[in-house]
C-alpha cells in the first residue's frame, strides 16, 4: 500500500478512505458519497483544477452554499497545492471585492444562481448545477498522473497532482476586526490537522456518531471543528443548506442525525418551534454550540426538555483553528457561563496589558500558544506583529480563570460584534450610516438579543440642524450599503457619545446603558 500522508488536510480523508473504503463519507440531498468515491472526486477536482492554468499556491475563492461540491472544492484545493480562500457567500459589493483583490484569489468557485453578484472581470467556475462545473469534472473518470515535484516530501499517493507538506498554506479565513477590514488568518495544513486532532479529542468525536452540519461551511467552526474531524474519525456526514428545524427533527427521528453543532440562535429558534416539544428528539445524543455565548437561561431550557443530551460549549476564533476550549457535559453544572478548558493542543493564559499573567479571578486577555495557530495575516505584517507577542497570540477577548483551570469570557477587547455567531465589525456599519446627512455621529454596539445574542444597534447623534432622521431612513442607508446580517436591528438617538480624555468613544459605557434599558 502506497503511504498516506496524515499531515495535511486532504491526507485525512485519504486515511480513512483507506480504513473505510465504502463507508458512506457525505450526504447531500440526494447524492452521497462513500469515503472512496470522495476521495477518488477530490483526486479529479484537483486535477480539473491544475487543468485551467492554476499553480500551487494560487489562491481559489469560494462563494457557494453549503453542498457536496463545496466539500469537494476545498479538499481538491488542498490536493493541489492551492489555497482556499472561503468568502460569507451573504456578502456582496466593497467587502466581496476587497477579499478577493487582498487574497490575490485567480479564481472564484461559486453557485451559478450567486455569480451574477461577484465583480466583473472575475475569473469563475462553477461548483455545481452548470456544464463544466467542479462537481461534473470530479465525478469523470480520473485523469491520474505523475505528482508535482516537490523533493523529500514524505509518501504521496501516485495518483495526486501534488504532494503538500504540512507547512504549505491551504487556506485564507478571513476575520473581521475593529479597523473594519477584514484579515485573512493564513492556515497551513499542519495547524488545521493539529486541530482535527484537538476536536476529536476534546469534542468526542465517534464514528459510530451520525452528525448533521447546517451551519455554512464559510464558517471555520462548522468545517473545521465537526465536518473535517469527523471525517478524520470515519462518520458519516449529513449536509444541510441551512440549519431547518423541520429538517433537523426529521433527521432525528428517522435515526439519521444524532449530533448537532450550532450557535445559540439556532438552538433558540429549535427549542421556540413548535415541534420541539411534539417529536421524539431522544436520538439526539450529543449537542455543540458555539460561536457566540449561549444565555445561560436558554441552556437551562434545552437541559430540561433533554435531560439525556450531552451538551459542548465550544470556544474559539479563527486564527486558533477555530477550536480552543471546551467545556464539557460533566463539566455543565455550576458553571453554565464558562467556556471550559484548553483543547489538546492549545495553552492559554490569562494576561494584563503588559503580557504579565494575572492571577484566577481578575479580568485579563486570553492569550494562546500552539502547533493549530494561523502563520500570520496575509500581507499584513503591522496587524500580524501587533497580534503575536513573545509566540503568545493575542485573542482579543477579556476573561477570567478560576482554579480548576476554566475560562469565562466576560467581555471583548474589540468592538466586533458576535450577531448570530457572525461577526460584525461597528466601522463598517458606521462608515455606512454616517452616509445620511442628517448623521452627526455614531456608535455602533451589540446588544444582548433573545435571537441574535447580541443585536447590531446604532447609537446616532443627530445634526442640530436637521434633528433626528427616522429610524427607517437610517437602516434604508444601511440595506444599500451592507451585507443584511450587518444591517442595524435597532437605532437609539442620543445628545452626546461618552468620550475618555483622549476623546476615544466609550463603548462599553453605552453597552451597560442600554444594557439596563437606558436611553
Amino acid at each position: 500500500m502506497t503511504g498516506v500522508r496524515t499531515n495535511t488536510v486532504d491526507g485525512v480523508l485519504r486515511r480513512s478512505a483507506r480504513r473505510t473504503p465504502e463507508r458512506t463519507a457525505v450526504i447531500h440531498g440526494d447524492r452521497s458519497w462513500t469515503y472512496r468515491e470522495l476521495d477518488d472526486a477530490v483526486t479529479a477536482a484537483a486535477y480539473a483544477l491544475l487543468d485551467t492554468g492554476l499553480r500551487p499556491g494560487d489562491r481559489v475563492a469560494a462563494y457557494g452554499h453549503n453542498s457536496d461540491a463545496y466539500v469537494i472544492g476545498f479538499l481538491g484545493c488542498a490536493r493541489a497545492g492551492l489555497v482556499h480562500v472561503p468568502v460569507n457567500h451573504h456578502l456582496t459589493g466593497d467587502e466581496l471585492r476587497y477579499i478577493l483583490e487582498q487574497s490575490g484569489s485567480a479564481l472564484v468557485l461559486t453557485d451559478p444562481a450567486l455569480e451574477h453578484r461577484l465583480p466583473s472581470g472575475v475569473r469563475t467556475m462553477p461548483l455545481r448545477d452548470a456544464a463544466g462545473s467542479l462537481l461534473e469534472r470530479a465525478r469523470e473518470a480520473l485523469p491520474y498522473g505523475p505528482p508535482v515535484p516537490r523533493g523529500a516530501q514524505g509518501p504521496c499517493d501516485s495518483r495526486d497532482p501534488y504532494a503538500s507538506g504540512s507547512d504549505d498554506l491551504a487556506q485564507l479565513l478571513y476575520t473581521s476586526g475593529t479597523t473594519g477590514l477584514p484579515k485573512g488568518a493564513m492556515m497551513t495544513h499542519g495547524a488545521l490537522v493539529h486541530a482535527y486532532a484537538s476536536a476529536v479529542a476534546a469534542l468526542d468525536l465517534k464514528a459510530a456518531d451520525r452528525p448533521v452540519h447546517c451551519l455554512p461551511l464559510y464558517h471555520s467552526a462548522q468545517l473545521h471543528v465537526f465536518l473535517m474531524p469527523y471525517l478524520a474519525v470515519g462518520a458519516e456526514n449529513v449536509i444541510l443548506d441551512a440549519p431547518d428545524p423541520q429538517r433537523i427533527f426529521d433527521l432525528v427521528e428517522a435515526g439519521r442525525a444524532d449530533s448537532l453543532f450550532a450557535p445559540p440562535t439556532v438552538w433558540i429558534g429549535l427549542s421556540q418551534h413548535p415541534g420541539f416539544g411534539t417529536r421524539d428528539l431522544s436520538g439526539l445524543r450529543k449537542a455543540y454550540y458555539g460561536a457566540s455565548v449561549m444565555p445561560v437561561p436558554v441552556l437551562e431550557r434545552l437541559r430540561a426538555r433533554l435531560p439525556d443530551l450531552a451538551f459542548y460549549n465550544c470556544f474559539g476564533q479563527s486564527e486558533i483553528g477555530p477550536l480552543a476550549t471546551v467545556l464539557g457535559p460533566d463539566e455543565h453544572e455550576g458553571r453554565m457561563d464558562s467556556c471550559g478548558r484548553p483543547v489538546l493542543f492549545v495553552e492559554a493564559r490569562v494576561v494584563d496589558e503588559h503580557g504579565t499573567e494575572v492571577p484566577d479571578g481578575t479580568p485579563g486577555e486570553i492569550v494562546y500558544r500552539s502547533p493549530q495557530l494561523c502563520s500570520g495575516y496575509w500581507d499584513k505584517p503591522e496587524e500580524t506583529a501587533a497580534a503575536f507577542r513573545d509566540g503568545w497570540f493575542r485573542s482579543g477577548d477579556l476573561a477570567t480563570r478560576d482554579a480548576a483551570g476554566c475560562f469565562t469570557v466576560v467581555d471583548r477587547v474589540k468592538d466586533v460584534i458576535n450577531s448570530g455567531g457572525v461577526l460584525v465589525a461597528s466601522r463598517q456599519v458606521e462608515d455606512a450610516l454616517y452616509a445620511h446627512p442628517a448623521v452627526a455621529e455614531v456608535a455602533v454596539i451589540g446588544l444582548p438579543d433573545e435571537r441574535w445574542i447580541e443585536a447590531v444597534t446604532a447609537v446616532v447623534v443627530p445634526r442640530a440642524e436637521t434633528g433626528a432622521p427616522r429610524e427607517a431612513e437610517l437602516i434604508a442607508v444601511a440595506r444599500e450599503r451592507l451585507a443584511g446580517f450587518q444591517v442595524p436591528k435597532r437605532v437609539l438617538f442620543v445628545e452626546a457619545l461618552p468620550r475618555n480624555a483622549s476623546g476615544k468613544i466609550l463603548k462599553r459605557e453605552l453597552r451597560d446603558r442600554f444594557r439596563s434599558g437606558g436611553a
